[in-house]
């Protein structure tokens, strides 16, 4: 199947996909704990017959069973060195489902590909290209099978979408869908909006981008129609029949097929032009749902183009009616110490300087870490990744070699801006390319291979030819910034003039941005501060979108402002009034309580160390600490666990994510470990209790398990970590081998959830004194009564505060 194929399937119909594929093989007797992919092949008439049923259904495209059939999950069985002739097995099973539902109908064969339970770096220690080489193996693997195209469904991480996406560019040329799915908040764990989703995957060249299971219809017509507003493919809704419910002992989900596929109709209304079913839904819902659409209008998607960047969570828009500041601090050029830092591999200015330039206003960041005497490559990667826990703008990715810069598109996990495309060298040939794979805007610097241009018509020219060659990349004109190449006045007495022409013509002729390279006009002479606002001011009244400067500069950011005011543009006054105020404190809550800023000691430097998920320099802060007599046990009840008290209130109020919550765990955790053998002299210490921990049978994903033993961990609870996967005898025994006061149990499946309850079974048999408590994304309050278990918490900080409260309900027997 061609891509174009595809685009003309989806503007003549409502493309109706299969239901579940999961919970009907656990209905036709697929046990817990088994390979599904190995079952299936031991059992192929079971999936053919489903198969073969969602066809005559109405199903144009059914799902192959290769969902988890990769070589990390294949691992987790030993089954790994088997994942060739799996793979083509299961494409040729749905084959044979096609040709045996003799239907006349052309259906067609989508290869599943999922996450694989391992997380990437900086938050896991999975690489980027690990990943999309595992992705790779897995598509060769479906491409001998046969498959017409790709699906990567049930994301949670925009990041790993990215990599199969990009496993699937550099393979093969097929359609390929991708599909995430959202929590309650409108965002998916790793804190991805719909929006941001659909213009990062959309940029990269997806053929349809959508949402899958986690919800029932009704509450997923939000994210369809939030993605709605910017997408240009076909968006795709495969909900789940409303929510488990345990009802005596077995698991159903509490939406039939009629009232499901009433409600999945919305889903079109909203925008969806690609429909079908998730968890819990069988063939019948699949057929009513077919029945519901036939006849509806299919959703055209043509929104106003606009100016995006993303970072893995938001958007930012550029707008011609609102200035844009690009901070600049980020680049070593004529600074020594931070140059040195470079060279020995320390970042942590960097972070600092990032931090900084975000409070005082910038709205994006400049990354240039171009010197002599480095790997520019290497250093451009690590600040990308020390910077992604740390600050929430998008980043502009500067540097004068183009390897450099496709090497930080390929790890950025959103939609980056690239400083800067020009006619030198061949470069706008050689980065154009690189920048539609990776779905970037960028900034068009007006220069040829003879240098400046000499007028007015030749910069006109310039940019008119690059352009020309980026719209023959499928790039628009909101896809392109235009640097007003503003050179220094003292050299030559036309600067502003020319900068103001170039402005004008992009913005009454062309209706494009503009920036400039603010700090140029005043090089070379004195009070540059003046001279770079005065200048701003002037820019602004003649069309200029941004900049890129200086934010600490208070004159710069303040005179920007009050032009904004003056001309009236969206959001002015809040902004003015927000960068004069002198009583603004400039830290995090949480630092308020302890310090301003210019007054913060050690302590605000450890508590801040650990909220912002500083793990490199912690250790020499508590060090720091220590030498300045502040007791062991001060440190960790005054300052390690009200910054990660602080940081779990961030992430209940939707401020921080799960990377940023994971990098605040981590912090404290490497500074606890450093304070271990002190805190074992200063009786001080509360001793807390014993805790075994695992993902119980059939599950193999331990994202939340993990998070929630390093928090445990942190605030002194003893935990036994059993991993994923395991049995309730091997938990119950080592329950008793720790003498444990509470079992914690995780499920991430509405397929696995009910080990649980066996594993509560199990401990009223053996009359163990032990409380259970339970988590994960499938998992309820009323499912945790109803199996019996003594608690039940939404995330990591609810679960520390729950074991608490067990701890003290044992200790009280």
């Amino acid at each position: 199947m061609t891509r174009e194929e595809w685009r003309n399937l989806t503007k003549q119909k409502i493309v109706l996909l299969d239901g579940a594929t999961g919970s009907n093989l656990m209905k036709a007797g697929m046990p817990v704990g088994v390979c599904p992919e190995r079952w299936i092949l031991e059992h192929p008439d079971t999936i053919k017959e489903l198969q073969k049923s969602y066809i005559l259904a109405g199903s144009d495209v059914i799902y192959a069973p290769t969902f988890t059939c990769n070589r990390i999950k294949l691992s987790e069985y030993g089954l790994e060195s088997s994942i060739a002739s799996m793979n083509r097995k299961l494409v040729e099973l749905s084959k044979q489902a096609v040709i045996e539902s003799l239907t006349e109908r052309k259906i067609y064969i989508a290869g599943d590909l999922t996450m694989t339970g391992r997380q990437l770096y900086p938050v896991g220690d999975l690489m980027f290209e690990e990943l999309i080489d595992v992705y790779k193996e897995q598509i060769q693997y479906m491409l001998e099978g046969g498959v017409d195209l790709f699906v990567i469904e049930t994301m949670m991480s925009l990041q790993e979408c990215r990599a199969a996406l990009l496993a699937v560019k550099e393979t093969c040329n097929l359609p390929v869908m991708v599909s995430l799915t959202y929590n309650d908040d409108m965002r998916t764990l790793y804190g991805t909006s719909p929006e941001t989703a659909i213009v990062v995957l959309q940029e990269m060249g997806a053929d349809a981008v959508g949402v899958n299971c986690s919800t029932g219809p009704k509450a997923m017509c939000e994210i369809v129609s939030r993605m709605a507003k910017y997408a240009r493919i076909p968006l795709i809704a495969k909900p789940n029949a409303g929510l488990p419910q345990l009802i005596n002992g077995t698991t159903y989900y509490d939406m039939g097929a009629e009232a499901f596929s009433e409600e999945a109709k919305e889903l079109v209304e909203a925008g969806a032009n690609i429909i079908g079913g998730c968890c819990g839904t069988t063939p019948e819902h699949i057929r009513l749902l077919a029945k519901k659409i036939e006849g509806k209008k299919i959703p055209v998607h043509n929104p106003e183009r606009r100016r995006i960047i993303t970072t893995e969570q938001d958007i930012t828009e550029i707008s011609l009616n609102r200035f844009t500041l690009i901070g600049e601090k980020i680049n070593p050029t004529g600074r020594k110490k931070l140059q040195e830092e470079i060279r020995n591999y320390k970042f942590d200015t960097i972070v600092a300087l990032a931090e900084a330039q975000e409070e005082e206003g910038a709205d994006l960041l400049d990354i240039n870490v171009g010197m002599t005497g480095i790997d520019e490559k290497e250093c451009m990667k690590e600040v990308l990744y020390r910077l992604q826990g740390v600050s929430h703008l998008p980043l502009c990715i500067d540097s004068s070699y183009v390897e450099v810069i496709e090497e930080a598109l390929r790890i950025y996990p959103g939609r980056a801006l690239i400083n800067s495309i020009s006619l030198e060298k061949d470069k706008a040939d050689r980065l154009l390319p690189i920048a539609r794979k990776y779905g970037a805007m960028f900034i068009l610097l007006p220069l040829s291979e003879k240098g400046l241009p000499k007028n007015l018509d030749e910069k006109k020219k310039i940019i008119d030819t690059i352009i020309s060659k980026a719209e023959a990349y499928q790039f628009v004109k909101e896809d392109i910034l235009v640097d007003a190449l503003v050179t220094t006045v003292g050299a030559n007495k036309n600067s502003y003039y020319d900068a103001m022409d170039t402005i004008r013509y992009c913005y009454s002729d062309l209706q494009m941005a503009t920036v400039c390279g603010l700090s140029n006009i005043s090089f070379g002479l004195p009070d540059r501060p003046l001279i770079n606002s005065t200048f701003l001011a002037m820019a602004l009244k003649e069309g200029l979108t941004g900049c890129i400067a200086d934010p600490l500069q208070k004159e710069l950011t303040t005179v920007a402002f009050a032009t904004e005011l003056l001309l009236n543009r969206e959001d002015a006054a809040n902004r003015y009034v927000e960068v004069v105020n002198e009583d603004k404190i400039e830290l995090t809550d949480g630092i308020k309580k302890m310090a301003v800023k210019k007054e913060k000691d050690v302590r605000s430097f450890i508590y801040e160390a650990v909220l912002k998920g500083k793990k490199a320099s912690v250790v020499e802060l508590v060090k720091q600490g220590l030498s300045e007599k502040i007791e062991a046990s001060s440190i960790v009840d005054e300052l390690l666990l009200p910054a990660i008290n602080q940081a779990g209130e961030l992430f209940d109020k939707k401020k921080y994510f799960l990377p940023q919550l994971i990098g605040s765990a981590e912090a404290m955790k490497t500074a606890i470990d450093y304070l271990e053998p002190y805190l074992k002299q200063d009786s001080k210490q509360e001793k807390m209790g014993t805790i075994v921990m695992a993902t119980v049978e059939g599950d193999i994903h331990d994202i939340g398990k993990n998070l929630v033993i390093l928090m445990l961990r942190n605030y002194g609870f003893h935990v036994i970590d059993l991993g994923k996967d395991v049995k309730a005898d091997v938990i119950v025994k080592s329950a008793k081998e720790h003498n444990a006061q509470i079992i914690a149990l995780s499920a991430l499946m509405t397929t696995t959830m009910m080990e649980m309850k066996t594993v509560v079974e199990l401990v009223k048999k053996e009359q163990l004194s032990v409380k259970i408590m339970v988590g994960g994304a499938v998992i309820t309050e009323s499912f945790a009564k109803e199996i019996g278990a003594d608690g039940y918490s939404k995330d990591a900080k609810e679960a520390v505060v729950l074991a608490k409260r067990l701890l003290d309900c044992q200790n009280k027997r």
